[in-house]
């Protein structure tokens, strides 16, 4: 078993599973611009998380992710996906649901999470 991510990884992962959901590849200039930071810094992220066995290289095409990337990224996207409900049905600015969320994602149990989710089925909260 893995050790635990930091959040900046879990924050890689995510932005490069968004990327693939949306355009099919995720390269260095794209990941810089969703994160916000400087290329050489996703480059040195991509090469620990390489080695880490998260990510795959593939030549023309930048970066795609390993079956155990791809499962931690989809797991943080949820995790995004069930926090952005639930603080919208509590009518937080939808400025603040993204400050806070950012914060929350990596620090809440799966336990809290399956709770919170299954309290935003049962309100039928979209």
């Amino acid at each position: 078993m893995k050790k635990k991510l930091s959040e900046p990884n879990e924050d890689y992962l995510e932005r490069i599973c968004e990327l693939l959901d949306s355009k099919s590849y995720a390269r260095v200039t794209d990941i810089a611009e969703e994160l916000r930071v400087k290329p050489a810094s996703v480059t040195a992220m991509l090469h620990k998380l390489e080695n880490d066995g998260y990510v795959i290289r593939e030549a023309y095409r930048g970066f795609s992710l390993t079956k155990e990337g791809s499962s931690v990224g989809k797991k943080i996207q949820k995790r995004h996906e069930i926090l952005t409900r639930f603080l919208t049905f509590l009518k937080v600015d939808p400025k603040v649901v993204a400050e806070d969320i950012d914060g929350l994602e990596h620090h809440l149990s799966d336990q809290t999470l399956i709770k919170l989710e299954n309290f935003l089925n049962q309100m039928a909260v979209k």
